[in-house]
């Protein structure tokens, strides 16, 4: 239906959400049928004497409801899905946080199906599986996790090797081992939230570092090291969450070098590091004796797995660890384990590899092709970018601005560990966002660059 033309006139809303909410009555009264084709976004503003970001952000709404869909080259159109029947399975399907850096979500059906095929596999022994079992995993779940880490290099004995309940309980575990509250760990200035979080919450100080293009400075570090006496160096090396640099091999070294000298144990935050075809050592394969190394699995296979492989420096090192662990969570879920096992030994967790690198890749691909050159960091394996905000823009003001698209966003107050946040924000391309809805979104953020925030917001 080209020629269709909301009535915005009874609405006292914003207009971008009386757009959205006139295309939901008119699928109503029949006036919209699935398969009717909107007119063009910049057209339908013309009609209707507004700004087009406001068109934009209507039909972004829209397509977040699930009333239409882009297709590239074609249009938009009143999708298939405008009327669902709901159920217990399509709700579960909107339980998501989209400001959280998920991976992109499979939607290969051959793939899907040889996920299905592993949990109908391990559904055989669902009885066992039920029970409490030990802390650190079976050795068979050791074995799958030798043979995930030897993707990085890593061939750790089973003495050193722990399965856990997913990387948030294996740190909070490891820097209430390392520090005690008042002690310090050094991190990144720029750095993961979680962190922040667990540091807080055990009392312990997390000192930033200055960063350059290669990650934390070693001679930062080492200044901090003799001034501070930290307990550790917390972080984040490969795809860094926000800032997606990866820090590489011989600024590894150097920062290894001095971790040494100082005798500061490295906890390293590997939650990216299966993602690259090629990256960079880890630090557990170039200092092992000074690292614990945290292979969380919510990055390469799925969030919702909540499980980790976690290397010690040493078997001894594993006691406290483990104690520390168990009292807190008991064990890593058997049954989760189990499925992480079986995908592994089945191959369809390599399988889930390559989609994400494939399908991030292509996002990334979109957002070099939408956005300003030189307005953000990324890396064509990250499922974020970081983008650094032209005046007189503000994170808050931006943030806000983007609130309504299927895009996450997140202002760097949430990252910075010390000092004034940048005016800059984490752009998440990931998760179950499909790709024309991630078009949609940073062409309309690619518009909002080029625009002040007043003139922006000015028809919202």
């Amino acid at each position: 239906m080209p020629d269709w033309t909301p009535d915005l006139s009874g609405s006292d809303k914003p207009l971008y959400l009386a757009i959205a909410d006139v295309i939901a009555n008119d699928l109503k009264t029949g006036r919209l049928a699935v398969g009717d084709r909107l007119p063009p976004q910049r057209k339908l503003a013309s009609r209707l004497a507004v700004d087009f970001t406001t068109v934009a952000r209507g039909y972004v709404e829209a397509q977040k409801r699930g009333l239409i869909e882009s297709r590239v080259g074609q249009g938009t159109f009143v999708s298939a899905r405008a009327k669902p029947q709901r159920s217990a399975g399509l709700a579960r399907q909107d339980l998501v946080d989209l400001s959280m850096n998920l991976p992109p979500e499979p939607d290969d059906p051959d793939l899907i199906q040889r996920m299905r095929a592993g949990v109908e596999a391990v559904s055989q022994d669902l009885v066992p599986l039920l029970r409490y079992q030990g802390f650190g995993g079976s050795p068979a779940d050791k074995d799958a996790a030798s043979n995930w880490l030897g993707r990085r290099a890593l061939v750790p004995s089973h003495e050193r090797l722990f399965v856990t309940p997913g990387a948030h309980p294996a740190l909070l575990a490891i820097f209430g081992i390392l520090a005690k509250p008042g002690e310090t760990i050094l991190s990144e200035a720029i750095t993961y939230p979680g962190a922040r979080s667990i540091a807080a919450q055990l009392g312990v100080n997390l000192h930033g570092l200055a960063m350059d293009e290669d990650g934390v400075d070693p001679d930062a570090f080492a200044q901090a090291c003799a001034r501070l006496k930290p307990k550790a160096l917390y972080l984040n090396p490969t795809l860094q969450n926000p800032t997606t640099l990866t820090i590489p091999e011989a600024r590894r070294t150097a920062i290894a070098a001095v971790a040494r000298r100082f005798g500061v144990p490295i906890v390293e935050d590997d939650a990216y590091g299966f993602i690259p075809l090629r990256g960079p050592a880890p630090f557990a394969a170039i200092a092992p004796d000074l690292t614990w190394h945290v292979a969380g699995l919510s990055k390469c296979i799925g969030a919702g797995l909540r499980a980790a492989y976690v290397l010690t420096p040493d078997a001894r090192s594993g006691w406290p660890f483990a104690a520390s662990v168990r009292a807190s969570c008991v064990m890593a879920s058997p049954l989760t384990v189990a499925l992480v096992t079986r995908w592994i030994e089945d191959g369809a967790a390599d399988a889930i590899l390559r989609f994400i690198r494939t399908e991030t890749a292509a996002r990334q691909a979109l957002a070099t092709e939408l956005l300003p050159k030189g307005a953000f960091r990324a890396d064509p394996m990250s499922f974020n970018l970081w983008l650094t905000l032209p005046k007189p823009w503000t994170r808050s003001a931006f943030a806000e601005h983007m609130r309504s698209t299927r895009i996450g966003i997140v202002a760097s107050d949430a990252f910075t560990v010390d000092g004034a946040p940048p005016e800059a924000v984490r752009v998440c391309l990931g998760g179950p966002t499909r790709r024309t809805d991630i078009r949609n979104a940073l062409e309309f953020m690619a518009h909002a660059l080029q625009e002040s925030p007043a003139l922006a917001s000015t028809f919202l």
